[in-house]
């Protein structure tokens, strides 16, 4: 037998995979209640009192969360407990929204909503943006309303599974692919982080993946917002410490560059904080990853999981001392 803690509150039809060996053991949210005896704990979601949860679990030899980032989980779990996380559960789910953050930019619906909700008609030569200005041979026939997808370079930096399920989803586009990583591969070509300074300049759509670990927080900062070209679009769906929030800011109210976010720093963001007033900046709350469908996939990885504790098999997903 092994003892699976869950939240009380967790439906039963998420459980129907796990085997007949598994005593589930529903864990209260009251803090009040006493330890419970716990081998195999899972975590669907971020949880602010996880620390505190684990306190009062006594026996635990794996931790399964279910989110691709364990920077909140890593800090308070002792050595010697195996740690596991949803790598391939998201995939699906984050490559949608991140395709769908950077036609809605592209093509301009956040301006368009908020004109709608204004009942403002905003087309054509009553459109006002910086990025939206004849230039070029376009010089007195139309004002450019939104760009094309096609044609257009995308840089993936942290291409893991994630990574490559965002460039399956541009790939019908017709753009061009530019990988990044922390190690270099050669099949197929991805450039490692180093090359970032050399790689910014010529990418229009930037697209930030990686885990939090100490070596990615800060990682795109003034210095890489600087590189990036007049009107490129910056897309994070990676965490919110992976941008310098105050550079960001000032780059997107100086006209300089564009965002698409589902992750901020801080977060959640504060009503008065300046990121929210920032032009060109398409914000969502840290949701990419949540659908209906991706809990019933995370459940059924975990079912796999225990399946495997059961047999004595290597667990997949194990964090390494690199924080994923």
């Amino acid at each position: 037998m092994v003892r699976v803690g869950v939240d009380e509150n967790l439906a039963p039809e998420l459980l129907v995979d796990f085997p007949p060996q598994a005593e589930i053991v529903r864990i209260p949210r009251n803090n009040n209640s006493g330890p419970l005896d716990v081998d195999f704990w899972i975590l669907p979601f971020l949880r602010r009192d996880a620390a505190e949860l684990f306190a009062r679990l006594r026996g635990v030899k794996v931790v399964q969360s279910m989110m691709a980032g364990v920077d909140w989980i890593t800090p308070w779990l002792p050595p010697g407990i195996i740690l596991c996380d949803g790598r391939g559960l998201h995939d699906i789910s984050a490559s949608e929204w991140t395709l769908t953050a950077i036609l809605s930019a592209l093509k301009r619906f956040p301006l368009f909503r908020d004109l709608q909700n204004r009942r403002e008609w905003g087309g054509q030569a009553a459109a006002q943006d910086d990025f939206l200005s004849e230039t070029g041979a376009n010089v007195g026939q139309y004002r450019i309303l939104g760009d094309d997808l096609a044609d257009k370079s995308v840089l993936i930096i942290g291409y893991g599974s994630i990574g490559a399920a965002i460039e399956a989803r541009l790939a019908p586009f017709g753009v061009t692919i530019t990988r990044v990583a922390r190690s270099p591969k050669q099949n197929p070509p991805v450039s490692a982080v180093e090359d970032l300074p050399q790689l910014l300049p010529s990418a229009d759509i930037i697209v930030a993946i990686v885990p939090l670990t100490p070596e990615t927080r800060g990682l795109i900062g003034a210095p890489e917002i600087a590189l990036m070209k007049h009107g490129a679009l910056l897309v994070n769906a990676a965490r919110g410490p992976v941008v310098d929030t105050d550079a960001l800011v000032e780059a997107l109210n100086a006209h300089r560059i564009r965002a698409a976010l589902d992750v901020t720093d801080p977060e959640p963001l504060p009503p008065d904080h300046p990121l929210w007033f920032a032009p060109n900046c398409l914000i969502t709350p840290h949701v990419a990853g949540s659908t209906p469908e991706f809990i019933h996939r995370a459940f059924r990885f975990g079912a796999a999981q225990v399946r495997r504790f059961l047999a004595g098999k290597p667990l997949e997903n194990v964090v390494t001392d690199a924080g994923y």
